[in-house]
């Protein structure tokens, strides 16, 4: 997978990166997002962002490139991963908390109505 989905030697490299660090970030983005009752899209634009600086970490922690759109994608389809995670359960923890008289949890992710 090296060279295909990281560029780093190890995939140890990409796992704190991207994964722990740039994951870490992404979910607590969502968080963000969702608890300013912004829209998904804006949390994609934010998500956009993140995955440009994550590249510059990678850039500037590991010599790794700055400017590859290969591996950009990449990161930042993990990144959005995470951050969906976050908006979704924060944005139903909301939903439910806001309008327990409307809304109760179908899951982590998720509601429904009562």
């Amino acid at each position: 997978m090296q060279g295909i989905l990281y560029e780093e030697p190890t995939v140890l490299q990409f796992a704190l990166v991207t994964v722990v660090m740039g994951g870490w970030t992404a979910w607590r983005t969502g968080k963000s997002a969702a608890e300013g009752w912004s829209k998904y899209s804006t949390l994609i634009i934010y998500t956009l962002l993140l995955g440009v600086a994550i590249r510059f970490i990678h850039h500037a922690l590991f010599n790794g490139s700055m400017l590859t759109l290969q591996y950009y994608i990449v990161d930042t389809v993990a990144l959005l991963l995470f951050a969906t995670a976050g908006y979704r359960y924060y944005r139903t923890k909301q939903m439910t908390n806001n309008y327990y008289w409307l809304y109760e949890k179908a899951s982590p992710f998720s509601w429904r109505s009562k």
